[in-house]
């Protein structure tokens, strides 16, 4: 039998609470991430010239978009 049991092996409630607290950690992370890419993109305005122009299956429909800042 084994007799070396602990409850704050890592296999125990301190396993735990270290996944725990790391997978909170990544959505933190993640979500602060998403919101400053969110907020960066919210500030770049952009137009269309010449829509009239643009092609369903072409190459240079890029050339139509222009940022604004």
């Amino acid at each position: 039998m084994n007799e070396n049991r602990s409850v704050f092996a890592l296999d125990g409630i301190t396993g735990m609470l270290v996944a725990t607290v790391l997978l909170l950690s990544i959505l933190a992370g993640l979500t602060v991430w998403g919101l400053g890419v969110q907020n960066a993109n919210m500030t770049k305005f952009y137009e269309i010239k010449d829509a009239e122009q643009i092609q369903m299956i072409s190459t240079e429909s890029a050339k139509h978009r222009v940022v604004v800042n």
